[in-house]
């Protein structure tokens, strides 16, 4: 499968999908960092701001009487539910896309396959790590210690969908080697 470059009309929607722990948004900061004309979408969540946040994963935490408004309005392309959350990418989106922006957007698998029916130049960049390496990088988070630790790290993750363009990436070395095989994947002219 031949990965959509960068055109002068339009630009790609990169949705970043790997299990927790995996490090999406060390590999986002780090590909936003090293491309600032690339546009890192901040979601909407159903989950309360806590502190540090901002740091991970810049989003709008919301009720899920907002979230129920919002999405009924038509202010997100695309929203899901997983793990007794509500996730919404703002359809502001689309013009950054249409004016021939690439965004960056950390994604749900189980949201893939309605992303490729909204997003015609959606590119999924798949990021993993080794068993040990999650582990270490979720006890180290503490958001989930003990039992929902261990059900979070033995849950399967379902396939990728079939048919879309899939770059995967091994975050389990350093995160300067992962950003730079996600870039030379994005951005082979550049490379």
């Amino acid at each position: 499968m031949s990965i959509p470059s960068t055109s002068q009309h339009q630009g790609r929607f990169i949705a970043v999908v790997g299990p927790s722990g995996a490090g999406k948004d060390s590999v986002m900061a780090g590909l936003c960092a090293a491309r600032p004309d690339l546009h890192r979408v901040h979601r909407t969540i159903t989950r309360p701001a806590q502190e540090g946040d901002a740091e991970d994963e810049p989003y709008e935490a919301v009720s899920d009487a907002t979230f129920a408004r919002r999405a009924e309005r038509g202010d997100f392309i695309l929203h899901w539910s997983a793990h007794g959350l509500r996730y919404g990418i703002p359809a502001s989106v689309q013009s950054l896309i249409a004016g021939g922006q690439d965004v960056l957007a950390n994604l749900s698998r189980g949201a893939l396959t309605e992303a490729g029916e909204r997003f015609e130049t959606l590119v999924v960049l798949h990021v993993t790590a080794a068993p040990e390496i999650l582990a270490k990088r979720l006890n180290a988070r503490g958001r989930e210690q003990g039992a929902a630790l261990a059900r979070r790290l033995s849950r399967s993750a379902p396939p990728l969908p079939k048919g879309l363009p899939i770059i995967e990436i091994d975050n389990s070395g350093t995160l300067q080697a992962s950003v730079s095989d996600a870039l030379a994947a994005l951005y082979p002219e550049r490379g």
